[in-house]
């Protein structure tokens, strides 16, 4: 499946007046074809598909062994050209009867792309592509422009088989179990539509058990699918695809941190060699910018990312090198931020490509030092701040800072500590700064004993009430510890749930922003069968070693491993969008992000109740973001991006404060397609993020309309509501004198609804309906609400202008909608492909 660079409209007006179409750019030419003898090749390999079909059922059937229903197909494009995946898929309402495209592969021979899908047809639909290649072959039945029916789906097929294991497997094919089992994920399509998930895994675990394979009882849940984890050999898979209807892939089992913590340093050595030969750095001009407790840069993995010029300290007596002893705090984050998931990197064959790099500033003060009065903790961070961009000043900055403290964390007011984080994102003019911390931990083994319900009443720590910053909370999908010594323990956490070391802000006064925004991995805990508490390495994150002359890996958890997640997630987006705002990509990680089931389950969250929805932000922010959604739209998941400058406020005759602009926007949109599409599911999405200036002074910040300088908000035309109605319901300056309006907004539409999104100075919603009742509601308005800009008169920050994201994505389950291309169709943007 393509990935499509999201689409960035600029100016407002424009917007309104697109009507030239876009010339569309082509995809790679298809093979040219005999239509005869192609089609001929293409139905005898069916008719040896289901021979062969035949022949496995009627053998295992008398052998009385359980055997699956369909069938996996394997299907491969001519080397160098495309393989039309959208039309390998069917969707059916009635989902037993959906074809089903479970995953598509690409390998790399001689410089050239061969694409591979694996493809389910259900039992009662092995005439669906034959069809389509006997309508190819009928020269009667041609396309209103006289190409062969079905020409482009047929053509781009050099052949199809009945699917090995090798095409369900998804990672490095060298990772497949010989004889020896080993941990794999086995990746369920399920019908989370409807809710069927658990009992579709129930009947799997049956297969399981009655196989003789190992598997551990906690699963992840998504979207159409579920993973587990099993311990099985090649032979075990391969009787799995044949007695299960149900999988979509298998990958490896992700080898737990303490698989390398533990290797000798021999062992640890020579895996980070290979990674060394595997590197190959890009330029650019984004750098993660580490405020810590410095960094050990002499690290081989380190030498890459970072040099002896970007590792500053706010103070020069304090040096620059890593001062924490036990851990190396400082180090561990580089590693992280500089490589992400440093399990997979270390196992993966392919190149690992460097598109950021690091800058490391001391703010803590050696142990054997004075330390640093609380009243200066902010200047301290501007301190750094400034030092990192004087270094680096054609350098963007993504600021990545795990330091917090449980003092001034009171219920999520501000403190001069966080609200110097939001003055220095705000900034000046254009330099607008993106400021990533971690939202503070539980280190209390009492607490521990009491998850989560200590986590419910242990508040975010400050700095992280930040308004502009994103603070990063914890969630674990880490339960698998290989140590014999700790079999009979079990983790605290289950998959998915909140991480033990998580705090939230459950407890804090409704006013203030909720936090944490997004989640990332934090890691688990052990509980002993006599309540003992206890960590794990298996249960945190692999990353770079302060004593990397004694061993090179060592491990992190908690939310730190969750912020130098977050930073990496960021600069990867940076790279892929270099014009994107800081504005823009907090905007667009949370966004891409979305909750588990887990965390559903774990909250207790009851359709449709509103309060249910906020206790789950204030627990997991918006969820989990998700790399791929963050940086690219598909043809069935499309985005739009604005980036706007408005003046909220301005002077009437009387020379008196009001509000001054509104913004509309009529973005371009498939009505015809949505009509089209009928009742299939789909998604709306909007988020707005901006930046706040904060007030002038503690005192005021104990009333949210005087701390943030402006507030602004969005709207959406309602089913049916046309835009001269829309913009009257919105905007009473629009109306005539003494004018009625009786319009509805339709607030019911919302997911997490209007009130529970309107805190703090990032909203996002989403409306999950029928395509059809979508198809008019392209309208949207931002307008501003109260602020001390207009409150403070004599500040002289009335006219001020700001600036905003608005992001706004439609997605649905449906593969074969080409909402992209329409909508590409529509603008003259130039469709960009993801290389």
């Amino acid at each position: 499946m393509a990935d499509y660079k999201h689409l960035f409209i600029e100016g407002l007006a424009k917007a309104e007046k697109y009507k030239i179409l876009g010339k569309p750019i082509k995809g790679k030419p298809l093979p040219i074809r005999n239509r005869f003898t192609h089609s001929e090749k293409l139905l005898k390999q069916f008719e040896a598909i289901w021979a062969e079909k035949e022949r496995i059922n009627q053998k295992r059937f008398a052998d009385q062994i359980t055997t699956r229903e369909g069938t996996y197909l394997s299907f491969t494009s001519t080397l160098g050209h495309e393989l039309i995946t959208k039309s390998l898929e069917r969707f059916n309402k009635d989902l037993k009867k959906s074809i089903r495209l479970l995953n598509v592969k690409e390998k790399i021979i001689n410089d050239e792309v061969l694409v591979q899908a694996t493809v389910y047809i259900p039992n009662g639909m092995e005439g669906f592509f034959i069809k389509k290649i006997l309508d190819y072959q009928d020269e009667n039945k041609s396309t209103k422009n006289g190409k062969p029916k079905n020409e482009k789906l047929v053509t781009s097929i050099e052949d199809v088989s009945i699917a090995l294991l090798e095409g369900l497997w998804t990672d490095n094919l060298q990772l497949i179990p010989t004889e020896n089992s080993k941990w794999c994920e086995v990746w369920l399509n399920v019908n989370t539509n409807e809710n069927r998930e658990q009992e579709q895994i129930a009947s799997f675990l049956t297969i399981l058990e009655n196989t003789g394979i190992e598997f551990k009882n906690n699963s992840i849940i998504f979207p159409e699918r579920a993973v587990l984890l099993i311990n099985a050999n090649r032979t075990q898979l391969i009787e799995l695809i044949l007695q299960s209807d149900l999988l979509a892939e298998f990958r490896a089992g992700q080898e737990p941190s303490g698989f390398w913590v533990n290797e000798s340093a021999i062992e640890q050595q020579a895996w980070v060699e290979d990674l060394l030969l595997r590197l190959e750095q890009i330029e650019s001009n984004i750098k993660i910018c580490i405020l810590d407790t410095g960094v050990n840069i002499g690290h081989q993995l380190l030498q890459p990312l970072i040099d002896n010029a970007n590792t500053l300290a706010v103070n020069n007596a304090w040096g620059t090198n890593d001062h924490e002893i036990r851990t190396g705090h400082g180090t561990l984050m580089a590693g992280i931020a500089g490589y992400g998931q440093m399990e997979e990197v270390l196992t993966t064959a392919n190149k690992i490509y460097i598109t950021h790099k690091l800058c490391s500033v001391k703010i803590l003060p050696p142990h054997n030092q004075e330390q640093t009065p609380k009243e200066l903790w902010g200047d301290i961070t501007a301190q750094g701040i400034s030092r990192a961009e004087i270094q680096n000043p054609e350098m963007q900055l993504i600021y990545c800072m795990a330091v917090t403290s449980k003092e001034d964390a009171e219920r999520g007011r501000p403190s001069s500590w966080s609200g110097a984080i939001d003055n220095l994102a705000f900034g000046e003019g254009e330099n607008q700064k993106f400021i990533i911390i971690s939202g503070g931990n539980i280190r209390d083994e009492d607490a521990w004993k009491n998850y989560p319900n200590s986590n419910f009443v242990t508040t975010i720590e400050n700095p992280a009430q930040s308004w502009n910053a994103l603070c990063v909370g914890a969630y674990t999908e880490k339960i698998k510890v290989t140590d014999e010594k700790f079999k009979d323990y079990t983790p605290i956490a289950n998959v998915g749930e909140l991480s033990p070391y998580s705090s939230t802000s459950l407890i804090w006064e409704k006013m203030w922003p909720i936090k944490p925004d997004v989640v990332f991995e934090g890691g688990n805990l052990l509980k002993a069968p006599n309540d003992f508490i206890t960590t794990h390495e298996d249960l945190e994150l692999l990353s770079t070693s302060k004593s990397f002359n004694i061993k090179p890996f060592d491990t992190l958890n908690a939310t730190s491993a969750a912020a130098a997640q977050a930073s990496w997630f960021a600069a990867k987006v940076a790279f892929e969008y270099p014009n994107a705002w800081p504005e823009t990509l907090r905007g667009l990680m949370i966004h891409s992000a979305n909750w588990n089931p887990a965390m559903f389950n774990q909250m207790n969250v009851k359709a449709g109740n509103r309060g249910d929805f906020r206790n789950l932000l204030k627990v997991f922010g918006f969820g989990i973001p998700e790399l791929n959604r963050a940086l690219y739209s598909q043809e069935s998941a499309l985005t739009f991006i604005a980036q706007e400058t408005i003046q909220p406020f301005g002077y009437n005759d009387k020379n008196v404060p009001e509000t001054n602009e509104i913004h509309f926007f009529n973005f371009p949109w498939p009505k015809d397609l949505l009509l089209e599409m009928g009742e299939t599911p789909i998604r709306l999405r909007i988020t707005l993020s901006y930046f706040v200036e904060p007030g002038a002074g503690e005192i005021g910040w104990k009333d949210k309309y005087r701390y943030q300088s402006h507030g602004l908000r969005f709207d959406i035309n309602n089913i049916g509501e046309d835009e001269d109605d829309f913009r009257k319901r919105v905007n009473i300056e629009a109306r005539e004198e003494n004018e009625e309006v009786n319009g509805n907004s339709g607030s019911n539409r919302w997911s997490i609804g209007t009130n529970n999104r309107s805190n703090g100075s990032v909203h996002s919603d989403f409306w999950d309906g029928i395509a059809a009742d979508l198809a008019t509601c392209n309208l949207i308005s931002v307008f501003p609400v109260i602020g001390w800009w207009r409150e403070r008169k004599h500040l002289g920050k009335v006219e001020t202008k700001t600036r905003y994201s608005l992001i706004i994505s439609l997605d649905t389950p449906a593969q074969d909608i080409e909402l992209y291309t329409t909508i590409k169709n529509m603008i003259e943007v130039p469709i960009e492909i993801k290389t």
